[in-house]
């Protein structure tokens, strides 16, 4: 087996779940636990739910060029992370390999990690960014008010997004419709 072979190969009996979502951030950095405190959410949700082997929820304080892997084998990936700028309550993009990036560090940004996917594997990776608009950052803060009323409307963005999964459909999501009105932060 070859790392630059495109083809997700599995051991037998160990299919990966076809949709990864992995929550970036700090928890002991105020809103930089957004990401990970939406995955606490989610948590929950999914225990009794039969989407459960569906989706895989993953904690990072950072992306790191390991986590090419991680996406390696699935229909989608979502990052969940907290931003100093952009929108509010929260944006959803699609990401694209940044070849330009040059890959030096053990962070990386979203496009980074898709450019170490497409140098592994060949292609690029279906990875999208939930990047929730945050106020404070410093160490040793709470949660802002702010920050509290954006991961809720993110979680409902993404809730809504994991109930248009059938647990019978191989396809992970859906495009179009209320949903990407929503990724705007529209709804």
């Amino acid at each position: 087996m070859s790392l630059l072979d495109p083809e997700p190969r599995q051991a037998p009996g160990s299919q990966r779940a076809p949709l990864l979502v992995i929550g970036v951030g700090n928890p002991d950095r105020g809103d930089d636990a957004i990401g990970p405190l939406v995955l606490e959410h989610l948590r929950t949700d999914l225990q009794a739910d039969a989407r459960t082997g569906r989706v895989e929820l993953l904690d990072a304080y950072q992306l790191q060029p390991e986590h090419a892997l991680e996406l390696r084998g699935r229909r989608r990936s979502i990052i969940v992370d907290a931003a100093t700028s952009g929108p509010a309550p929260f944006s959803v993009a699609q990401v694209s390999p940044d070849p330009a990036l040059d890959i030096t560090t053990h962070s990386l940004s979203p496009p980074a990690l898709a450019a170490v996917y497409q140098r592994l594997f060949a292609m690029a990776p279906a990875l999208t960014v939930l990047a929730v608009r945050g106020e404070g950052f410093g160490l040793g803060e709470p949660l802002s008010i702010a920050g509290a009323r954006n991961l809720a409307a993110a979680l409902d963005w993404l809730r809504l997004s994991l109930r248009l999964l059938r647990p019978q459909d191989p396809a992970v999501g859906r495009q179009g419709g209320r949903a990407d009105d929503r990724a705007r932060g529209q709804g």
